[in-house]
């Protein structure tokens, strides 16, 4: 599921021209990656609000600090990690207002015309056990299986060994399939804390 982006050769030099100071050919690269940044975010995060926060967190800082990219051909993996990272820094913050949330249950999108009932359940059965993940599987997972990256890939992204990434994913898959196997609550009832 690798999202189209500007071909290789114009979009080394835009990362070039950005990397100068071009603000307009930063702007650029990031209308052709926010929508990618933010599917991203909201997978990790579960929350559209907190994934757009975390999205414009990396964008600030990736503008900041753009002359600090060496290799314009790294453009896509420096700007994941730096999403990825502001996701990890939402869900410590988010930890330490120590804040209730209601149920992911409740979150539920509108079904679009044409949906299935049963790919809808199917959807938020999926929702519901890559919510019951540590964000750092989570982070994986969605690297690995909605991105598409590569294992290696994922590992870099998240600047973690490939040892640690290829754990986190076996780990992760482990609590997922438990909890896809065990029944999922009714909205009125508590989730239990996620499983580390």
């Amino acid at each position: 599921m690798r999202r189209a982006s500007i071909g290789g050769g114009m979009q080394r030099g835009t990362v070039e021209r950005a990397i100068a100071g071009d603000k307009a050919a930063f702007s650029s690269l990031v209308e052709a990656a926010a929508s990618q940044q933010f599917a991203i975010a909201s997978l990790i995060l579960r929350d559209r609000d907190r994934a757009q926060d975390a999205v414009q967190d990396a964008l600030i800082l990736a503008w900041r600090n753009i002359g600090a990219l060496r290799v314009p051909d790294a453009w896509d993996a420096w700007l994941r990690r730096l999403t990825v990272r502001a996701c990890f820094a939402a869900s410590r913050r988010e930890r330490r207002r120590s804040r209730v949330e209601l149920p992911a249950i409740l979150d539920r999108e509108p079904a679009a015309p044409g949906d299935d009932i049963l790919a809808l359940a199917e959807r938020d059965r999926i929702r519901w056990a890559l919510d019951r993940l540590a964000i750092e599987q989570r982070a994986v997972i969605v690297l690995v299986y909605y991105v598409g990256l590569s294992l290696s890939d994922t590992a870099t992204s998240l600047d973690i060994p490939i040892g640690t990434a290829k754990s986190r994913l076996h780990r992760g898959l482990g609590v997922m399939r438990r909890s896809l196997d065990a029944p999922m609550p009714e909205p009125n009832t508590q989730i239990s804390e996620r499983a580390s």
